[in-house]
């Protein structure tokens, strides 16, 4: 399997490699230039507990340099700071992602997540919308959704075609971005989940295998949680409590094997498929929480795959779900009897 290829079945029975509990791993799960960034950022990034100096690791590693764009500007989206990003002049009936960032909730913003931006910008042919959303623990739940879903109405009037806007996030951000799909449905073509959290409970077997030594550590996750606030049983704040996510926009989930929330991105993608949304999950092994900004071939793959996903992102039309012109990702996830 390579590292942008999905596992070849979510259904009963597979062996998700050497991140299964099933047995004990007898070598590295990352791979080797994986390892080696893994340890350097681990050395580099505090413990839980300190927002401020987890805030100023997360600022000192915001260099990365993303591709050219026609245009970078930044506005105000009916009080929600924003930053737009436009890869080149384009057709009236354009895709617009409306992005929301990681960290936890409480740290990062656009500029940490700049290139990652432009990069999805140029592979999409999209506006991308960059929300700096109000962060925890000085703004607790609702503060960020609230934010996003601001954004979410404002962006559709923005250039673009509005049955083509796809709310994207990574970590923390793609809980944002389920988030706002749930409570307005009717309003998104497509829901972009990079390695999300979904479920405050962490009650995943994921948690416990990769607790520790790759980078994003379940403790650093459950203090992230904390700070966060809301009622963790709320669907609001985990959407895998969601009792019903029928009628949801198209999903594509990415996540990277060897992450505490590996787990809880799976579990999403069965309940959703099996609620009869179109979802796919592309799964990448050899990588650790956040590789999407990263400079390793799964995060440059993973980008390029995303943005061909947005490309094909058209509003859903109820009475055919399955005319060209949806998502047509590389597998589903099937649905569980």
């Amino acid at each position: 399997m390579s590292d942008a290829d999905p596992d070849p079945d979510l259904g009963s029975g597979p062996d998700f490699g050497p991140g299964s509990s099933s047995r004990p791993r007898t070598t590295d799960p990352l791979s080797p230039q994986a390892r080696r960034l893994c340890d350097a950022m681990t050395a580099g990034f505090p413990g839980p507990g300190d927002t401020a100096a987890l805030r100023a690791a997360a600022t000192s590693g915001s260099g990365r340099a993303g591709p050219a764009v026609a245009s970078v500007s930044d506005t105000v989206a009916d009080g929600v700071p924003v930053r737009i990003y436009d890869p080149a002049p384009g057709p009236a009936d354009r895709p617009l992602v409306v992005f929301l960032h990681g960290g936890g909730w409480m740290m990062c913003g656009p500029d940490s997540h700049d290139a990652t931006c432009r990069s999805l910008a140029v592979a999409a042919g999209a506006v991308v919308v960059s929300v700096d959303y109000r962060l925890a623990p000085e703004h607790p739940w609702p503060a960020a959704p609230d934010d996003a879903l601001t954004v979410l109405l404002w962006a559709r009037a923005y250039r673009c075609d509005p049955g083509r806007v796809v709310l994207a996030g990574d970590s923390s951000g793609g809980n944002l971005a389920a988030v706002t799909a749930l409570r307005a449905p009717e309003l998104v073509a497509g829901q972009l989940l990079f390695y999300p959290p979904l479920d405050a409970s962490m009650d995943s077997a994921s948690v416990e295998t990769y607790a520790e030594g790759y980078f994003h550590t379940a403790a650093h996750m459950a203090w992230y949680w904390d700070q966060y606030g809301g009622d963790p049983e709320h669907p609001h704040v985990s959407p895998l409590r969601a009792p019903d996510l029928s009628g949801l926009p198209p999903a594509l989930i990415v996540l990277a094997d060897c992450d505490v929330l590996r787990d809880e991105g799976l579990a999403y993608a069965r309940r959703l498929a099996r609620a009869g949304v179109d979802c796919a999950v592309q799964l990448y092994p050899g990588v650790f929480h956040g590789f999407l900004g990263l400079p390793l071939p799964a995060g440059a793959a993973a980008l390029r795959a995303a943005g061909a996903w947005v490309a094909e992102v058209h509003a859903a039309e109820p009475a055919d779900a399955g005319r060209p012109g949806r998502p047509d990702p590389h597998r589903r996830a099937p649905a569980q009897d």
